[in-house]
């Protein structure tokens, strides 16, 4: 280390201190301009700017239980964002894919779940021992699934450009969606939420003058969630395995050369995905039915991914809860302004903004190539 890397303040930072520094600072700058605008009479009260730029501000203000309330909608959903992310950052570290069929994965592995309880029933076997045992179930088909990706579709097309390696995922998508439909229909099914033992109703606060209401599904999806991405980001830094898929991720060639199994990492990294897919498509499922629309909400990590990084586990929770609390407060302060319905688009809005001024998303690292 140079003496002015040591004596910079911001080399003893943690790496994504500055990114969220710059981040908040933004939007700072915005929320002053905007109070400037009101302020100076630009914006007089009942002009559309006023509408755009003050109304829902002072809405905030005025009925901060509302606030609260879209704030904790908008984190639940994010973490639920950030899980589905996760699922694509582990691939892609491992093996430079963007796998395309994670969205499918979380359908699919939400169908299984539902349907193998389905099947038990009608043996007889129901209530928490059956829906547990179909959990058991579902954990060895996404273990199957993992192999077979690795043997039919990874090994083959090992040191493949990495646009064909993006295509098989896109066949692995359709084949999925081809299988589960085959298999449990079209038709959405429900969560075994109350036989899993996931909570059900909700919890009333009074908070700044006014009710809360918090669902006990988000609350335990929320635990549920953060403590899985806890438990997979002290698994990736503190053990063997993790530490091989850190030097996978570096460099293949590299891993090789000490003995690391590609073929073993992709497996388990894939099978990892498939648990995150589960869980995902439990959380998911029990707030909403199990179909397949449920991809399309998948598809939303796309935007978190943009924001965090395609490599980064921190990234994928930031740049989650960004997501899902810009959209739900875009939704309800701004969205009536717009006609309604702007959180099926608000995200990729975000993204794109993000694209233009820091492609590399808030944990990325700029690649610079010489020419």
């Amino acid at each position: 280390m140079s003496t002015a890397e040591a004596a910079s303040p911001a080399a003893a930072l943690p790496g994504w201190v500055m990114p969220v520094a710059k981040t908040l600072a933004v939007i700072a700058g915005i929320a002053a301009l905007i109070f400037a605008l009101v302020a100076s009479g630009i914006a007089p009260k009942g002009s559309w700017a006023h509408k755009i730029l003050a109304a829902p501000f002072i809405e905030m203000r005025e009925m901060p239980d509302l606030l609260v309330q879209t704030l904790w909608e908008g984190a639940v959903a994010g973490i639920l964002y950030a899980l589905i992310a996760l699922g694509f950052v582990l691939i892609f570290k491992a093996s430079g894919v963007f796998n395309f069929a994670q969205g499918i994965m979380v359908v699919f592995a939400g169908l299984t779940l539902v349907g193998t309880y389905e099947l038990l029933g009608r043996v007889g076997l129901t209530g928490m021992p059956a829906a547990y045992l179909a959990l058991l179930v579902t954990l060895g088909v996404m273990a199957l699934l993992a192999v077979s990706v690795e043997r039919f579709v990874l090994r083959p097309l090992v040191n493949q450009p990495d646009i064909i390696l993006f295509m098989a995922t896109f066949g692995l998508t359709y084949l999925l969606i081809g299988i589960g439909e085959s298999i449990f229909g079209g038709n959405p099914k429900v969560m075994i939420t109350s036989q899993l033992g996931l909570p059900r109703g909700a919890i009333d606060l009074n908070i700044l003058g006014g009710r809360v209401t918090l669902q006990k599904i988000d609350i335990a999806a929320a635990v549920i969630a953060t403590l899985m991405i806890i438990a997979l980001a002290i698994f990736f830094q503190k053990t063997r395995i993790g530490r091989a898929l850190r030097a996978v991720a570096d460099s293949h060639k590299a891993a090789l050369s000490v003995g690391i199994s590609l073929n073993q990492i992709w497996m388990i990294v894939w099978f990892a995905a498939g648990v995150v897919a589960l869980v995902t498509g439990i959380m998911w499922g029990a707030r909403s039915d199990v179909s397949f629309g449920l991809q399309t909400i998948a598809l939303k990590a796309l935007p978190v991914l943009i924001l965090g990084g395609f490599t980064s586990v921190p990234g994928a929770i930031i740049g989650g809860l960004i997501i899902g609390i810009g959209e739900k407060i875009g939704e309800f302060y701004w969205g009536p302004l717009l006609g309604g319905a702007i959180e099926s688009w608000l995200a990729y809005v975000i993204a794109l903004g993000f694209l233009v001024f820091r492609p590399q998303g808030l944990f990325g690292d700029k690649i610079i190539e010489r020419i």
